[in-house]
């Protein structure tokens, strides 16, 4: 898969998150599996990379929805390790 692809879908499942009201620090994986499901069949992965997929789409949302205007500064807050 490449990056444009991955993009697309890590916004499809956040999208799909919001709208289920699932919140971006969800790690009941029966409460994800709709979105690792939905991974699979999107992007033709195996079980461990549409999850990976799926906690990309979720740290992705934490991101998103911080207060700081540089994403790349709030990373270490999330454990995400880019400085």
């Amino acid at each position: 898969m490449d990056e444009a692809q991955q993009n697309s879908e890590i916004e499809k499942i956040a999208n799909l998150m919001v709208h289920d009201g699932i919140s971006p620090d969800e790690q009941d994986s029966e409460k994800l599996q709709k979105y690792k499901n939905q991974v699979k069949e999107d992007c033709n992965l195996d079980d461990d990379d549409a999850m990976k997929l799926v906690y990309e789409t979720l740290l992705f949302r934490k991101l998103k929805s911080s207060d700081s205007g540089n994403l790349l500064d709030k990373g270490s807050d999330f454990g995400a390790g880019f400085s």
